[in-house]
């Protein structure tokens, strides 16, 4: 009858479902659908779908929270009997219309995480009138049963890793990108060796010697990990990490310090230093140049450009730094054998500027010469990554913070892992 195709359609069920009625209940206000399984349907296990023989009739009827009707509240009722699986031992049935364990429909599930990835906290909790310790249960069930159906690990072979900070207190998540799909495969609290050893053992031996590039930034910790356990991977560094050693080189000459400070600090001690001697240090004369001297050349305006040319005038040492600065940005422009050349030399010259923190520099880069080179070869980068811990942030910024780091990580995985599902009927 064209009622009960109506009503298959809104609870989210195919003509393998029977309605049987649909009734208003006072006592909860909403509408109350009650439905059963076709025959062919019945008595299959709700963890594995296998056939089972019956068991017993559980707890009785049961309900699940469905998709509104205009205004109203729907349920889903059935009865909820037991099977005795040979795999899982006593367990409630199989229902079609929802996910094992779970008091909604998928529909509704579907619908809660589509909201979750693409609106706010509050959007979603006042529009599906559901707690938001609800929304993180519903997110942690579709991200689980998707990534049970499928091998997030199959295939990866150039994967790109790095930490974000998500809480403050040095609370950190490590993650895990596929630089071919783009996918966010795997992320965890922590960013030590042995929170990166957990993907290599969920990953397996097998898996990680088929991996070939791993991009990441400069920590020892990563490169440790992946040195033991991808051996036949190349490590690329990121060209961003690398550039920004040598951004940070003019603010320390500026103001002669040879350990990593705040700028903004040091500027405003050197003012109050200069008003009580009368003197007139180098900060007066050089005034409104630290952005000219960090910004890129091509985006320089002209009042920048008069800026570079007082610091060519007045301080040689800062000119100096400053070009190598640029120098060594140029170098990641290049690819292959022109790159590789570009940085001997650019070696060449740091070593023998005479300006010490140039030459650290240049001793740091040297460490870390084999995973420069190889990002100059292949032209990797971890701006793929960069980009997914910017959505991650907006994520958590939407979500007003967690409390649950486990509820935290299965929305990054329902966003950027692609396991987001469309809207219920699209």
């Amino acid at each position: 009858m064209l009622g009960a195709t109506v009503w298959r359609r809104i609870v989210g069920v195919d003509r393998g479902v029977v309605i049987d009625a649909v009734e208003f209940d006072d006592e909860v206000d909403a509408l109350v659908v009650s439905v059963r399984h076709h025959r062919r349907r019945r008595l299959r296990c709700g963890r594995c779908g296998r056939r089972s023989p019956g068991y017993d009739q559980g707890e009785g009827r049961r309900r699940w929270r469905t998709l509104d009707v205009g205004g109203l509240r729907c349920w889903v009722e059935s009865d909820a009997p037991r099977v005795d699986c040979v795999a899982h031992g006593p367990t409630v049935c199989e229902f079609v219309w929802a996910r094992h364990g779970a008091g909604h429909t998928r529909a509704f599930d579907d619908q809660v995480a589509w909201l979750a990835v693409h609106t706010s906290k509050t959007a979603v909790c006042e529009l599906m009138r559901v707690a938001w310790r609800t929304v993180g249960s519903i997110v942690d069930r579709v991200v689980t049963e998707a990534r049970a159906h499928e091998d997030p690990f199959d295939g990866l072979a150039r994967i790109g890793i790095d930490e974000i900070s998500r809480k403050r207190g040095y609370k950190y998540l490590t993650v895990v990108v596929d630089h071919d799909s783009g996918r966010l495969v795997w992320a965890a609290e922590g960013a030590t060796k042995a929170t990166l050893e957990q993907f290599f053992d969920l990953l397996g031996p097998d898996r990680a010697a088929q991996i070939t590039h791993v991009t990441a930034d400069a920590a020892d910790w990563i490169a440790a990990v992946v040195a033991d356990r991808c051996p036949n991977a190349t490590q690329c560094a990121d060209p961003f990490h690398m550039v920004a050693w040598a951004t940070d080189i003019p603010g320390l000459i500026r103001f002669a310090k040879q350990e990593r400070i705040d700028l903004d600090e040091v500027r405003r001690g050197l003012w109050r230093e200069a008003k009580k001697t009368g003197a007139t240090p180098m900060i007066t004369r050089i005034k409104g140049c630290r952005y000219a001297l960090l910004k890129n050349p091509p985006r320089l305006n002209d009042r920048q450009r008069a800026s570079l040319a007082k610091v060519k005038r007045l301080n040689g040492a800062l000119w100096r730094a400053y070009l190598l600065k640029e120098q060594f940005r140029a170098v990641f422009q290049l690819r292959g054998a022109a790159a590789i050349a570009a940085l001997d030399a650019w070696l060449a010259r740091a070593c023998r500027s005479r300006i010490p923190q140039m030459v650290e520099l240049s001793r740091r880069v040297r460490r870390h010469r084999t995973t420069i080179d190889a990002t100059l070869v292949h032209g990797l980068s971890n701006a793929l990554v960069e980009s997914t811990n910017t959505k991650l942030r907006l994520i958590t910024r939407m979500g007003y913070g967690f409390r649950s780091v486990d509820n935290l990580i299965a929305l990054c995985l329902l966003d950027r892992g692609g396991y987001c599902p469309p809207l219920p009927a699209r």
